[in-house]
């Protein structure tokens, strides 16, 4: 089968966020170092390639850059990672469906938070300051002018922004997980990924990258930085895990576990006697 139903697809989304909560911490940390990283590559390689566009392209920059993007979403989810934005949605959806404690799911989205400002910072500091990647010319000028629009949001739009990306995000992950093969899972993470990109929502984990590499530079605050984390973060938690994770459970699953509970209800009046009579 190339492609899973939807019904499949939550099944399996299920499965995967029990997976996710119960690895073992180490692994969850290397993982989701690694997915910081991936992130931070992939926008880096946005920067690099439309830092010196003509300013006459208008909105096509945007998209050019946006069409990079996505390798860092490909890696995470093909070659490996444990990314927040992901666990966002398939963490919730298993304890929605009540295969986790709700400690469960907030410890693991507690470490995956930290192991991914790590690997977004090692590689805003290393490749972006270090290196220099970021750190002179229009690589410059373009980190401290998209930092600058990211922090320019107050608190409810950051919220908000941080809902749109992460609905289209978790749909890019749902996407993936609905593919069996290596070519379909690409094609369902590039094209919401590249969407929230070109529409500029916040990326927790992308930001992690972006802000800091500009505070590096001189440019802004830690203040100011983690005043944009918050609402990023519970923004991008309340696209995953409501106008995704919750969504489809309501669709899907609870309506499988209503069925259950009904056959059960209706099965057992009518064993109770033909049981009695063995015993």
């Amino acid at each position: 089968m190339a492609a899973k139903t939807p019904l499949e697809v939550a099944q399996y989304t299920v499965n995967t966020g029990i997976n996710k909560a119960q690895n073992p911490v180490s692994s969850v940390l290397v993982l989701s170092f690694l997915a910081g990283a991936f992130i931070a590559l992939g926008f880096l390689l946005d920067i690099r390639v439309i830092a010196s566009a003509p300013a006459e392209w208008g909105s096509l920059v945007n998209l050019i850059g946006a069409a990079v993007f996505p390798v860092g979403l490909i890696l995470v989810l093909i070659g490996g990672g444990e990314l927040l934005t992901g666990n966002m949605m398939a963490v919730p959806l298993a304890t929605l469906a009540r295969k986790l404690s709700v400690g469960s799911m907030l410890k693991n989205l507690t470490l995956v938070t930290i192991g991914n400002f790590l690997g977004a910072l090692f590689v805003a500091y290393a490749f972006g300051h270090v290196l220099g990647l970021t750190g002179e010319g229009v690589y410059l000028t373009k980190v401290v002018d998209m930092a600058g629009h990211k922090l320019h949001d107050g608190f409810l739009q950051a919220f908000i922004s941080g809902i749109g990306c992460n609905w289209l995000v978790a749909l890019a992950v749902w996407l993936s997980y609905a593919s069996d093969t290596m070519s379909g899972k690409v094609l369902g993470i590039w094209f919401p990924t590249m969407a929230f990109v070109a529409i500029g929502f916040q990326h927790v984990v992308a930001n992690m990258f972006l802000i800091p590499a500009a505070i590096f530079e001189g440019h802004y605050s830690w203040g100011q930085y983690i005043m944009n984390f918050i609402p990023v973060w519970l923004g991008n938690l309340t696209g995953g895990a409501l106008f995704v994770a919750a969504a489809y459970w309501m669709v899907y699953l609870r309506k499988t576990e209503t069925e259950v509970k009904a056959v059960v209800q209706t099965v057992e009046p009518e064993a109770r006697p033909i049981w009695s009579k063995q015993a």
